[in-house]
């Protein structure tokens, strides 16, 4: 399993993927919002999303798991 983790805390502004899309590496993931900047969060590896942990909104510390795939 390839986790994508938060590199900032901050909250969900917009998801990219869903279960079952395929990524690329570095294909952009989603995007945080923390202190009016939002930052992009992409892939670090290629594969197959199996569950997206958060959703638009949600409030996500550093180091959290966003994203899981394989």
């Amino acid at each position: 399993m390839i986790e994508i983790t938060s590199p900032i805390a901050g909250k969900v502004w917009k998801t990219h993927v869903s279960v079952g899309d395929k990524i690329e590496l570095d294909d952009e993931v989603l995007i945080l919002e923390a202190m009016k900047m939002e930052t992009p969060v992409f892939a670090d590896d290629a594969g197959t999303v199996v569950e997206v942990k958060v959703k638009e909104g949600d409030e996500v510390a550093e180091g959290d798991v966003l994203v899981v795939m394989e």
